[in-house]
C-alpha cells in the first residue's frame, strides 16, 4: 500500500481486468469457489480483533462483543453454509418436458453473472461488505467492493486484507468519498448490490438503470414491532430493548417504533427503559457511539421536536455527551404523527411507543406507511400471528423476537417496495447472483420437424392432436 486514495479509474481498471478473466476462464468449478470461501474465512478469522478495533475507532466507541456477535459470527456462519452447499447448488436442475416434445430433455444451468459491484454502508461495515461477497463467490462471480467513507480506518484495513488474500482478478476494492461512490454505481457491472438509505437507493437505481445493470437494493424504512393482545410483555420488553439499543440503534432492521395496546402503553415504556438501564447501566464499553456529530445532532433535534409537540420522553439516567457522540437510550410516548421520529427512519437509540385501541387499528397504521425491511410480531395466539402476517407486508419477520431472521442462512433477506428489491443469503443469494440459463435438448425423435412448412395433411392432423 502506498497510501494513495484510489480513484474511479481504479474501479474501471478492476472491472475490465475481472471481466477479461471471467471471459478467459469461464465459470469456476466448485473447488475454486470453495477455495475462495476458505480464504475469505481465514482472512476474517485472522483479522477479527483488528477489524473490531478499527470499527470502534471509526465510531468513537463500538462494543467489540457486538462486532464479534453481530458481524463476525454472522459472516462466518454464512461462509460455512455456502461452503457446505455450493456443490449441490451448482448441479443442473432437470425440468419436466411436455409430452409434445418427448423424448427431449430440459434443464436449468445456474451460471455466474460476471463481475458484481458491492456498495456497503458504515453501520455494520464488515458484515454488510462481506456477506453479499459470500453469495457472489458461491455464484462463481468476481467482485469489486466500495466500502463507506464514514469508516475510514476499517475501509483501509479491509483494503489491505482483500489485497493480501485475493488476486485483483478475483476480488478488488475501491475506497473514496461520495463522488467515487456515485461514479462507481454508474459502471457497467453485471450486477450491483447497494445497502443504505432509501433516498440514496433511489439514486443508485437510477444510475444503474442507464446501463440496464440489475440491482439488489437493501434499504430500510420504519420497521414496526406489534405487541398483540396475547403478546408476552416480558418477551417483548427484552427483545425490543435489545434490538433497538444494540449498536445505539444504528441497525437497518432495528425496531423503529412499537405498537402497544393503549392500556399497556405506559407499562411497556417504563419496562423497556428499565431493561435498557439494566443492559447498559453506565453506558460504557458495551454501548456504541453515534457515527457522527451530524447523526447525534439529528437525534437530539428529533427528540426535542417530539417533546415540544407534547410527547412524554423517558430518558436513561446517564446524560448524553456530544463530545463522545454518546446518546443513551430514550423512549418516547405518543410522539406527534407529523414529527421527525414518526416520519423518517430513526437510526438511533430512540424508541417511539404508540398506543392502539384494536389490533385492526394498529395494522391500519402500519399499512399507511411504506413497506418496511422488517416486522416484529409479539403474540402467543397463533391466529393473531397469522392475522398480522396476512394484513401486512415487509421484507422479513421475526415472531416473539427481534433481528433473528437475518441470521438464518436458510431464509432469504431483502426488502419489498421502498425497503428494497432482491433477496440474498444462502440459496437465495446463490440464485440472485447467477443467471438461470434454460437449456432444451431434442431427443432422437423431434415432432417439431413434422410441423414445419409446407403444412400438409400430416402437420394439420398433428396440430389438431396437440390442441386437444
Amino acid at each position: 500500500m502506498d497510501g494513495h486514495t484510489p480513484k474511479t479509474s481504479d474501479a474501471e481498471r478492476l472491472l475490465e481486468l475481472q471481466r477479461a478473466a471471467h471471459r478467459r476462464e469461464g465459470p469456476p468449478n466448485a473447488r475454486v469457489r470453495i477455495d475462495r470461501l476458505d480464504r475469505l474465512d481465514d482472512m476474517v478469522r485472522k483479522r477479527s480483533e483488528a477489524f473490531a478495533d478499527a470499527i470502534s475507532t471509526d465510531f468513537g466507541n463500538r462494543s467489540r462483543f457486538e462486532t464479534a456477535l453481530l458481524e463476525t459470527m454472522v459472516l462466518l456462519s454464512a461462509i460455512r453454509y455456502a461452503r457446505k452447499n455450493v456443490r449441490w447448488w451448482m448441479e443442473p436442475a432437470y425440468q419436466e418436458v411436455d409430452i409434445t416434445f418427448w423424448p427431449g430433455s430440459a434443464w436449468i444451468r445456474r451460471e455466474p453473472m460476471g463481475v458484481v459491484g458491492i456498495v456497503s454502508p458504515w453501520n455494520y461495515p464488515l458484515q454488510l461488505a462481506l456477506s453479499p461477497l459470500v453469495d457472489v463467490i458461491a455464484g462463481g462471480n468476481r467482485a469489486i467492493i466500495k466500502p463507506s467513507e464514514q469508516t475510514p480506518n476499517f475501509s483501509d484495513l479491509l483494503d489491505r486484507a482483500i489485497s493480501e488474500t485475493f488476486a485483483e482478478e478475483e476480488i478488488g476494492i475501491v475506497t473514496g468519498g461520495p463522488e467515487v461512490a456515485a461514479s462507481f454505481t454508474r459502471l457497467p457491472f453485471d450486477h450491483l448490490v447497494f445497502t443504505g438509505s432509501t433516498a440514496i437507493g433511489r439514486k443508485v437505481a437510477q444510475a444503474a438503470a442507464d446501463g440496464l445493470v440489475p440491482t439488489t437494493l437493501e434499504l430500510g424504512g420504519k420497521s414496526p414491532a406489534v405487541i398483540c393482545p396475547s403478546g408476552s410483555m416480558t418477551k417483548a420488553v427484552k427483545a425490543i430493548a435489545y434490538g433497538k439499543f444494540v449498536n445505539a440503534g444504528q441497525t437497518c432492521i432495528a425496531p423503529d417504533y412499537v405498537m402497544v395496546p393503549r392500556e399497556r402503553l405506559v407499562e411497556f415504556a417504563e419496562q423497556v427503559l428499565a431493561e435498557a438501564r439494566r443492559a447498559y447501566p453506565e453506558v460504557g464499553a458495551d454501548y456504541s457511539s453515534m457515527i457522527s456529530d451530524r447523526a447525534f445532532d439529528r437525534m437530539t433535534t428529533a427528540i426535542a421536536e417530539a417533546e415540544q409537540g407534547g410527547a412524554k420522553v423517558l430518558r436513561h439516567p446517564t446524560p448524553s455527551d456530544r463530545s463522545k457522540r454518546i446518546l443513551p437510550p430514550v423512549v418516547v410516548l405518543d410522539a406527534p404523527e407529523n414529527c421527525m421520529l414518526m416520519r423518517e427512519e430513526i437510526f438511533g437509540p430512540v424508541l417511539p411507543v404508540v398506543g392502539y385501541d384494536t389490533l385492526e387499528d394498529a395494522l391500519d397504521w402500519i399499512n399507511t406507511h411504506p413497506h418496511p425491511l422488517a416486522l416484529y410480531i409479539f403474540a402467543e395466539d397463533r391466529k393473531e400471528q397469522t392475522r398480522v402476517l396476512d394484513r401486512t407486508q415487509s421484507g422479513g419477520v421475526t415472531v416473539n423476537g427481534t433481528l433473528l431472521h437475518i441470521a438464518q442462512e436458510g431464509l432469504p433477506f431483502g426488502g419489498v417496495g421502498a425497503s428494497g428489491m432482491g433477496f440474498y443469503h444462502g440459496r437465495a443469494g446463490f440464485d440472485r447472483f447467477t443467471h438461470a440459463r434454460a437449456v432444451f435438448k431434442t431427443g432422437f425423435f423431434n415432432a417439431a420437424n413434422w410441423l414445419a412448412p409446407p403444412y400438409g395433411k400430416r402437420a394439420k392432423r398433428l396440430l389438431r392432436f396437440l390442441m386437444r
